[in-house]
């Protein structure tokens, strides 16, 4: 039995300290600044990663525009921050918030794809 305890400390052991010392050169921190008081921080995302895994060339289908209610197609917004159409709150301009539209974006496709994390902590990670 205390052999057993010590082996399952040990693999805890080595778990946490893979997680601890992995690689995050490469993540990406999304950027909260246009909320107030933020409840989580803004979740973490390796770019690069997502797109060669899930095989995304078109960059529209999360760097979207839309003029009006209307998606403008083969027009990409990868060159600016999702704040500057998405708020806070949801506006007369834009009805999506920015937090209901990462939400929306990510989750739903994590969930047609059925792969990705689905729950806070396992994108907003401290």
């Amino acid at each position: 039995m205390r052999q057993k305890i010590i082996f399952m400390g040990f693999i805890v052991f080595i778990f946490t300290a893979v997680i601890a010392f992995s690689n995050t050169d490469d993540l990406e921190r999304l950027d909260t600044s246009v909320f107030e008081k933020p409840h989580r921080p803004g979740a973490v995302f390796d770019h690069e990663a997502h797109k060669e895994m899930d095989e995304i060339d078109d960059c529209t289908v999360c760097h979207h525009v839309y003029e009006g209610k209307t998606l403008v197609e083969d027009e990409s917004s990868e060159d600016s921050l999702c704040s500057e159409c998405h708020s806070s709150k949801a506006t007369q301009e834009n009805s999506i918030s920015m937090e209901v539209a990462y939400h929306k974006r990510c989750k739903t496709c994590h969930v047609e794809e059925n792969k990705g994390p689905l729950l806070c902590g396992e994108c907003h990670i401290k």
